[in-house]
């Protein structure tokens, strides 16, 4: 009876077919970690675009929501209303809150330059808020950007201007809209955000607004 002999792998093929399977292994390992890689730089800019949406937004419906809040000078007794507005910085009173809280928010907006465009948050009172905005937390909004404020209004002979400053507290009324240009510092190819926001409410009912300052 003839005998069939049994021949087993040796060292060599045993040595080049470990070398395979480290060299499959090695191509898999590297293609994962480029999925996975690439899965979280997109999420990442996903949320990244979406915060920006959201803070856009935020903005534009507390402008839109902003109120003439009056309040009483000390030194003059005067009733003023609080709106300041500059070409860099932005504060007022709305009735629209990102907290959902009751009552109006006081807002600032300002930029810091290489960091982006800031926001400050605190309850309008009856006061003045001036003072309790600038000591409050500030929470960085939209980094990397910044941004060129206008506002509008109508003037003597009903013509609607933009102007690079609106100082409230002299005016005694609200601009008809802001013109907010926001432009990114960190990419070059990324196009300017605009945000148009027509104010609501034009002037306090109580306070009278003083057109000859407004040229």
């Amino acid at each position: 009876m003839q005998m069939v002999r049994q021949r087993g792998f040796t060292l060599l093929e045993i040595l080049i077919a470990l070398a395979l399977t480290a060299m499959l292994l090695s191509m898999l390992t590297a293609g994962v970690y480029g999925v996975v890689n690439d899965w979280d730089n997109n999420a990442e800019a996903l949320e990244r675009d979406l915060d920006q949406a959201v803070a856009i937004l935020q903005i534009e419906r507390a402008l839109h929501g902003a109120f003439a809040h009056s309040y009483r000078d000390t030194e003059t007794l005067a009733r003023r209303v609080y709106f300041d507005g500059q070409q860099g910085e932005l504060s007022w009173v709305s009735s629209v809150s990102p907290e959902r809280t009751s009552g109006m928010t006081a807002w600032r907006l300002y930029q810091e330059p290489r960091e982006g465009v800031f926001l400050q948050l605190v309850p309008a009172l009856t006061d003045n808020p001036a003072d309790r905005l600038q000591q409050s937390d500030a929470r960085l909004l939209l980094p990397g950007y910044q941004m060129r404020v206008t506002y509008l209004y109508e003037d003597l002979e009903f013509n609607r201007v933009w102007r690079n400053d609106w100082p409230g507290s002299d005016f005694n009324m609200l601009p008809l809209a802001v013109h907010i240009q926001l432009e990114s510092t960190a990419r070059n190819d990324t196009d300017p955000i605009d945000i148009v926001a027509i104010v609501a409410v034009q002037q306090h009912r109580t306070v009278r607004p003083n057109m000859e300052l407004i040229r």
